[in-house]
């Protein structure tokens, strides 16, 4: 996947947590509050949250709907916090903090970007354990920043899936391990970012790794021993339904992606597990694998209990653009044309909203399949489906901003402009909306089924693609040129974004916010009229749900790029969020667990950015330059620079090619650069001590770019 470059701001520390013995991997002050959670039946899994949020989506339908009213939107302004903790250690610029929050009995459970797990008193904000998950630092096959989606509860036990492929069930009391899997190999390419999901007994989740060539996956694990139950490969091997639209030659299958970045959803009455897929692999090189490349960019039903496969509908074919899906699937019940329907609904980075009757798949509204530029050298595919709904939520056509932007980037370059969705590239760069880092990434969407609206948190985003077998174009220094796979090459511009209400039984949106940076968060809806999300810099935001209009909104000190958790305890509604910020969206970080009610009395945070930190490259004063050590400067680099520019420093997740850069073959401006950032690379003076600064900028001037 292309990703944007990171951004690191520190804020002082409010309130600390104390912790005093340390056991199996955790360390504890005191026992949970409150009964462990039971072997929790499908049907209590499948009621709206009240007075707990038992699982990652609020039910099995991940619908991220509360029934609560207490908090609406006639009060809604006199939200404040009732306490805020910091959850340490996930504060580094390559941690993100996309994870929700569970509640169960008076206790908040949270993972942070470490998959380290804290369990936090309701009553008083203080850390009851923390599990430390002990990640090994050297693992390279991190696609997207390090990060946790979330963890799963059931049956007494915490689990979560780490990076390093584990699949850990925590005793809920203790926080000590009960039991753990080896459920993917890092080394292979293949870890886990999204939160496991608990239904029948059952510990599901999926597996990332397709930027590694790693084929995806979905395994089912008995939650009582940590044993496998199933696997459902979402790359056909040869004999398996689907492998006709992969290569009938080679290997190119094993290697194929379609990822597992979410939580399924989940239909017990009808026996179903849900979720959707990631892009084929390589991304955006399609050549070596002519066909459609089923289960890619896919919706998919499977059994619950065997992991057969029931249906699936692919929204789009032999993906070139990065047009994933890693957001997760959400069921629904609506009347439509007079019929009541079963719907499952996905928004992916096409910008579109894919509705589908999850009984069988088949479109709610009609899907054309139209036919598509094409380009032989991409073996790409004849026909792409377009969604009849009224409009697109994101920009499908860049626009002449988007344009100029994308030339001053690329520094003039050669260019052509895409007049449509799916217009492929290969050796003169094709600007194309939207961009891989376009419509809706990883942030999970709402529905409200009072109004029967998705509430959907996306971003316009716009890319110059080319896949050429020359040199690549000459960036300017303040662009984002990445060497993606092969010989592809991607120029990103800077998005916008969007936060929509679309009515499913229509199609239509109903109302838009337009932001002037990205939406990069996920929402949660409820019956008092509102719905929740985070924004960027740091603000945690209520809006009407039914006209959109802005209610409320929150300094939370840190990114706002995760999803809050609404429930009741102790007959009052509660809000539980957490503010770490992200790296691939280049937000402020930090670490602070926030508890908001009606009854809260603690203002608002310091805005993320104030005071050390936040200068730009040429502003403040350099930092002598201290003997350097290259050797301990690529342990430096490994921490806080590979997630951008790659392991090697020749391109990642769109940070430049450091070896195409001039001011990193010299060691003053590397050294400047890295204390004061700028160009869209965070400020490392307040993270990193003034000897690391010379260290790393050592290894990139000296190692990288083999210089002095």
């Amino acid at each position: 996947m292309i990703r944007r470059l990171l951004s690191l701001f520190a804020m002082t520390a409010l309130v600390a947590a104390a912790v005093v013995a340390a056991r199996f991997g955790s360390t504890s002050i005191a026992s949970a509050a409150g009964a462990l959670a039971p072997a929790f039946t499908a049907q209590q899994l499948s009621q709206p949250p009240v007075d707990n949020w038992i699982t990652n989506g609020g039910t099995l339908s991940n619908e991220r709907y509360s029934p609560l009213k207490q908090i609406n939107a006639s009060n809604v302004a006199q939200l404040k916090g009732v306490w805020m903790t910091q959850l340490p250690g996930a504060t580094a610029a390559k941690y993100s903090a996309e994870a929700q929050p569970l509640e169960y009995n008076g206790v908040i459970y949270m993972p942070v970007g470490t998959d380290d797990v804290y369990a936090v008193s309701v009553e008083t904000g203080k850390v009851l354990w923390q599990y430390q998950a002990h990640l090994d630092p050297t693992i390279s096959t991190v696609c997207c920043g390090w990060v946790s989606r979330g963890v799963a509860l059931g049956d007494g036990k915490i689990f979560i899936g780490q990076l390093d492929g584990k699949l850990v069930a925590i005793d809920q009391a203790t926080g000590n391990v009960a039991w753990s899997t080896q459920a993917a190999d890092w080394k292979a390419g293949t870890g886990i970012t999204a939160a496991p999901l608990y239904v029948d007994g059952l510990v599901i989740t999926g597996v990332s790794g397709g930027e590694f060539k790693a084929r995806g996956h979905l395994m089912a694990f008995n939650a009582t021993t940590g044993k496998e139950v199933w696997r459902f490969y979402t790359v056909p091997s040869p004999g398996q339904r689907g492998f006709e639209t992969w290569p009938q030659t080679g290997d190119a299958w094993k290697g194929g992606g379609a990822a597992v970045w979410q939580t399924p959803s989940a239909d017990p009455k009808l026996g179903m597990l849900y979720f959707s897929t990631g892009n084929a692999s390589p991304d955006d090189d399609g050549a070596i694998r002519p066909g459609a490349n089923l289960f890619s960019v896919s919706i998919v039903a499977l059994d619950i209990k065997t992991g057969k496969l029931r249906w699936y509908y692919q929204m789009v074919h032999h993906d070139l653009w990065d047009y994933d899906a890693p957001s997760p699937t959400v069921l629904f019940d609506a009347t439509i044309h007079g019929k009541l329907v079963r719907g499952i609904g996905e928004a992916p980075k096409t910008g579109w909203l894919y509705l589908l009757d999850r009984t069988n798949g088949k479109p709610i509204f009609p899907i054309a399949e139209k036919p598509v530029p094409q380009e032989a050298d991409q073996a790409t595919y004849p026909t792409q489906p377009f969604p009849s709904l009224p409009s697109p939520m994101a920009i499908q056509v860049p626009t002449p901003d988007q344009v100029a932007e994308i030339q001053k980037r690329a520094n003039g370059a050669p260019m052509a402009i895409a007049k449509q969705l799916y217009t492929p590239y290969k050796n003169t760069m094709m600007v194309t909306a939207p961009g891989p880092a376009g419509g809706t990434n990883w942030a999970p969407s709402s529905y409200d089924p009072a109004t029967h609206r998705f509430y959907v948190c996306g971003q316009n985003g716009v890319a110059g693609m080319t896949a050429g077998d020359g040199p690549p174009p000459s960036p300017n220094p303040n662009g984002a040129l990445v060497h993606d796979v092969g010989s592809i090459w991607t120029v990103g511009g800077p998005n916008t974004g969007y936060f929509d209400a679309v009515d499913v039984t229509t199609g239509k949106i109903v109302w838009k916010q337009h932001f002037a940076d990205a939406c990069y968060s996920g929402s949660v809806a409820t019956a008092g009229n509102l719905v929740f999300v985070g924004r960027n810099g740091g603000e945690l935001q209520a809006y009407s749900a039914k006209t959109g209009t802005l209610l409320w909104h929150f300094q939370t000190g840190a990114g706002a790029n995760d999803v809050a958790t609404v429930f009741r305890h102790n007959g009052k509604e509660y809000l539980a969020f957490f503010a770490g910020g992200n790296a691939l969206g280049a937000t402020p970080h930090g670490d602070n667990l926030w508890l908001f009610g009606l009854d809260g009395t603690m203002g608002e945070a310091p805005p993320p950015g104030a005071g050390t930190g936040v200068q730009h490259a040429g502003e403040g004063t350099p930092v002598p330059l201290a003997p350097a050590n290259a050797a301990n400067g690529a342990t430096v680099f490994t921490a806080n620079c590979a997630i951008c520019h790659g392991a090697s420093g020749t391109g990642g997740n769109v940070g430049p090619d450091l070896s195409s850069l001039p001011d990193a073959k010299d060691m003053t401006k590397a050294v400047q650069q890295v204390t004061n950032g700028g160009g869209g690379m965070p400020a490392f003076q307040a993270t990193l001590t003034p000897q690391q600064i010379v260290d790393v900028s050592a290894y990139v001037v000296q190692t990288i770019n083999h210089g002095k």
